[in-house]
């Protein structure tokens, strides 16, 4: 996200998490100058998550000071070396993986220590944010030592469908392009429905 007042009204629906993108290919992308005192006022039951794909360790650990984050989202190629160092920052690191029909789970198994959850999106040639969905099971195969973030072209359509996962360890649910209006501003009244919807 990052229009302020999108924000406040996202935030009176009690999400988890709310996220924030420095990737400059994104066209969600925070830009270089934002205004941190647009996300400080938001309620501490939210998680200000910052999202980075491939950034250097410097540069991760000067946005998270920067705008008092409290989880980072690795959604590039980042080693288990990097993750270690970004979660003795203080923050919850979920680490992003695209998957795809040969998505080979034993690469997790590196990650497990270094990471608080794992994030699984639709293989794309970016990095996210392309509003496809994967075959969700493919996720049989998975373990669920680790409790994951489902991610990847999550529409309001597909609640039904979620709750059917429940053998699954989804912790999250990170819905984005589907429930945008254009790029990093959210459709309030559909993410309500979506939410209301979940909890039921």
């Amino acid at each position: 996200m990052r229009n302020s007042d999108n924000m406040n009204a996202i935030a009176t629906l009690r999400p988890d998490y709310m996220g924030f993108i420095f990737y400059d290919k994104s066209p969600r992308y925070m830009g270089d100058d934002y205004a941190p005192d647009n996300m400080y006022h938001l309620p501490r039951s939210i998680q200000r998550t910052g999202v980075f794909v491939n950034d250097k360790e410097q540069k991760i650990a000067e946005t998270i000071e920067r705008y008092a984050l409290n989880a980072v989202q690795l959604h590039g190629n980042e080693s288990v070396a990097l993750c270690k160092k970004v979660r003795q920052m203080g923050v919850e690191v979920i680490k992003a993986f695209q998957v795809d029909a040969l998505f080979d789970f034993t690469l997790l198994d590196d990650y497990a220590e270094v990471c608080d959850y794992y994030l699984f999106d639709t293989k794309t040639i970016g990095y996210g944010g392309s509003g496809h969905k994967f075959d969700w099971n493919i996720l049989n195969q998975y373990n669920n030592h680790k409790p994951i973030f489902l991610s990847g072209g999550i529409s309001h359509e597909d609640v039904d469908s979620i709750k059917k996962l429940r053998h699954l360890n989804v912790y999250a649910v990170d819905i984005n392009s589907k429930f945008e209006t254009e790029p990093a501003l959210k459709d309030v009244a559909l993410v309500s429905a979506f939410v209301s919807k979940l909890r039921e």
